[in-house]
């Protein structure tokens, strides 16, 4: 890749990181909104599959590393302030980018007062195993 690309992208405003929004390549719905540093842009280029940094686990998070829910990558797009990545992904396996077995992670909607369930989970994510997710494994 060619180094003026990823220096494009303005990694230093908030501290070596940036906001990656995943949307549906076909639809164009949300599906996530993750981190990238350089190093995960660089390897979602080279790959042409979604690579994020996990800030919780500070390490790269190849998506789909432990669920098989992968997402290929079809466009890159870098918002006007060169701060925010966009990418339009096909997402693959049991089809669930959230981590919680949906399609979107936006899967709540606000109604009235309270949060509701507006979508169908896709798959348990007990599939996956105990520590899957953003949840701790058991000690």
């Amino acid at each position: 890749m060619a180094l003026s690309v990823a220096s494009q992208i303005d990694f230093d405003k908030s501290g070596g990181v940036v906001p990656a929004i995943a949307v549906d390549f076909a639809n164009g719905r949300v599906l996530m909104v993750a981190y990238m540093n350089r190093e995960a842009f660089e390897e979602t280029v080279a790959t042409g599959r979604a690579c994020y940094f996990s800030r919780s686990r500070n390490r790269l998070w190849r998506k789909g590393e432990e669920s098989g829910n992968f997402q290929v990558v079809r466009e890159i797009r870098l918002d006007c302030d060169g701060d925010t990545i966009l990418l339009a992904v096909e997402q693959r396996g049991d089809g669930a980018a959230c981590a919680e077995g949906y399609e979107s992670c936006f899967f709540r909607k606000l109604d009235g007062d309270a949060w509701r369930i507006a979508d169908t989970r896709k798959v348990d994510p007990a599939k996956y195993g105990p520590g899957y997710g953003h949840k701790k494994s058991p000690s």
